[in-house]
């Protein structure tokens, strides 16, 4: 494997540049500016057929919906509705996004812990399909709203396992000890399910988990399965619970660098349909509709994040650095993660590599590193620096540290880039502001 390989699927290099979507990124980079993010139309609609294949190909009453919170916008809301996506929406905002495309609200699922009564609202007027109920306080906010506006509501239940998936701290999500769902093993699971069948205006229909994100093992999938179909069960005997939808969530895991290989898609989703088609035989359940919750794994490898090298700065016999004009205010990744990045100097990109060199932010924080200690051909400012597998938690993540300016977005196909979102200006910066 070489770095090209962890770049969009049309990367290749033509007279020592890099290319991508048939467009030369070096002048993508004298029209737009940097840092410039470039998404790949191709990869994007790959990913997105590649999930629905796999599945589906396994479990025809399958629906996959892309993870939004990995980062969206209207120009790549419109690509998963044509691609027949569904949506997993956190927020008011990522649920406007949908609503300014006309994305179908029958495929939207409305996640989140602490959704606030303007939300739900908002949720309930779009007519989204599905809401996932996280913990109490949420199921009776929503058993007011929904008996106020007179209407019913499907919903599902978000239940926390009790796995512990072997990820990032910060990523890990469907353990005991999480801010998110209901938990199987302490009763509160069962409660908050006699609740949502009781209650008139909501339409229990489902079960969800997610036990978080960048998960390269399958069994923490294959455990939890088994422990909330057994839930489920148990449920149908006690309380007539049927169930007709069921969600494991996302999480599956991308390779970001040449040395952390992550699994084949059509890995995980053979061991979660094998799973939940034993445990269901197993169990006397009939097969519920499969929800599968991709975010990262759709758009990861999308996404190339494009600087420019300003300054360096040698520390003899210690570490040379290489100072980009972007870094943690539009990746924070690498200092909230440690996440690790290959690079490829775009406009030198078939040049040997000659020295070790880290690749820092210009913000203000010692942690604003990039990458660290990476072999590279000899940097010269001015040149540009190429990192992959930056199209999840980046964007999404970005904030305006330093007062800095979020950067423009480029979609490309066919040799063709199209301005999906403008570079922020420092009209910008001040335009909500009052003085």
């Amino acid at each position: 494997m070489t770095k090209l390989s962890l770049f969009p699927q049309t990367a290749l290099i033509e007279g020592n540049h890099l290319f991508i979507g048939g467009c030369d990124v070096v002048e993508l980079a004298a029209l737009y500016g940097t840092p410039v993010y470039i998404f790949d139309e191709v990869t994007l609609r790959a990913k997105c057929a590649e999930f629905h294949y796999e599945f589906t190909s396994r479990y025809p009453n399958a629906l996959i919906i892309y993870a939004c919170k990995a980062f969206v916008n209207p120009a790549l809301a419109l690509l998963f509705k044509e691609a027949g996506l569904g949506m997993d929406v956190t927020s008011g905002g990522e649920l406007s996004i949908a609503r300014c495309v006309a994305f179908p609200p029958d495929l939207i699922y409305f996640h989140g812990n602490n959704k606030t009564a303007a939300e739900i609202e908002l949720a309930l007027e779009f007519g989204v399909g599905r809401i996932v109920a996280d913990n109490f306080s949420e199921l009776r906010l929503l058993s007011k709203l929904t008996q106020a506006k007179g209407t019913s509501q499907d919903i599902l239940l978000r239940l926390s396992p009790g796995i512990d998936p072997h990820t990032h701290q910060y990523m890990t999500t469907g353990i005991i000890d999480s801010k998110f769902g209901f938990p199987i093993y302490s009763g509160q699971a069962e409660e908050a399910l006699v609740y949502a069948l009781s209650t008139p205006s909501l339409n229990l229909v489902g079960l969800h988990f997610h036990l978080g994100s960048s998960i390269l093992a399958t069994e923490p999938y294959q455990q939890a399965i088994e422990i909330v179909l057994h839930f489920s069960a148990e449920m149908k005997a006690k309380y007539g619970f049927e169930l007709k939808e069921f969600s494991p969530g996302g999480g599956f895991a991308i390779q970001c660098a040449l040395d952390s290989p992550a699994r084949p898609l059509a890995e995980y989703a053979e061991v979660i349909t094998k799973a939940l088609q034993h445990h269901c035989e197993n169990r006397h359940l009939s097969p519920p509709r499969l929800i599968i919750e991709p975010g990262r794994a759709i758009i990861g490898q999308a996404g190339v994040a494009l600087y420019r090298v300003g300054a360096m700065k040698e520390v003899p016999q210690v570490r040379k650095y290489i100072f980009i004009d972007g870094g943690m205010a539009d990746n924070i990744r690498p200092a909230l993660y440690g996440s690790r990045y290959e690079v490829l100097v775009a406009n030198k990109a078939q040049d040997h590599d000659e020295e070790v060199v880290t690749i820092a932010g210009k913000f203000c924080e010692s942690a604003d590193i990039l990458i660290k200690d990476i072999n590279l051909p000899k940097i010269a400012s001015g040149d540009l620096i190429a990192i992959p597998c930056c199209g999840a938690y980046s964007l999404a993540m970005a904030s305006n540290y330093n007062a800095s300016l979020k950067p423009a977005i480029i979609l490309a196909k066919g040799g063709e880039a199209r301005l999906i979102r403008k570079r922020e200006d420092y009209s910008d910066l001040v335009s909500h502001d009052i003085w």
